[in-house]
């Protein structure tokens, strides 16, 4: 039996392969991609729609969806994506795949805008691999902004909420 630490080193590989192939199959008319070596196998499938509703709470009108860069931020800065502003903090996806905000389709979202999250709370899943992984807040406050919709592609640390820390 290994231990987590192997397990985590074994990830390694994986997610960075993940990541290499995301956009390849964004870029392509591909519906799946599969690739196999002596040593890792990976298939990755287009999201499809959901077919059950889904309740999004849309956000306040002058709230901006962060559409994965920000102008303002370096080149490499953060991966690409914004940093929090204003004493503000993300909740970021620790892995690439498919974000649902509730554990099932029509089931109450884990959170929504307004409400208060404590440091280990599930605030949503991250399909990848046909696994679903529980996300959790690693910081505690109010949530002030959830910056991806359902059923959307989440890229490794792509933030996720917008939280005003207390």
């Amino acid at each position: 039996m290994s231990d987590d630490r192997d397990d985590a080193i074994a990830i390694e590989p994986l997610l960075a392969a993940v990541d290499l192939l995301v956009p390849a199959l964004a870029a392509s008319g591909l519906d799946e991609i599969e690739v196999e070596t002596d040593e890792l196998a990976i298939r990755l499938l287009r999201p499809r729609a959901i077919t059950a509703p889904v309740t999004v709470t849309p956000a306040p009108a002058q709230a901006v969806v962060v559409p994965g860069v920000a102008a303002s931020a370096p080149p490499g800065a953060t991966g690409g994506f914004p940093e929090a502003t204003g004493g503000l903090r993300f909740v970021t996806a620790p892995l690439t795949g498919i974000w649902y905000a509730a554990p099932s389709p029509g089931a109450r979202p884990y959170m929504q805008e307004g409400d208060e999250i404590s440091v280990g709370q599930v605030v949503g899943l991250i399909e990848a691999m046909k696994l679903f992984n529980e996300i959790k807040s690693d910081v505690a406050g109010i949530v002030v902004r959830m910056l991806v919709e359902t059923g959307t592609l989440v890229k490794r640390q792509q933030p996720l909420l917008e939280i005003d820390p207390r």
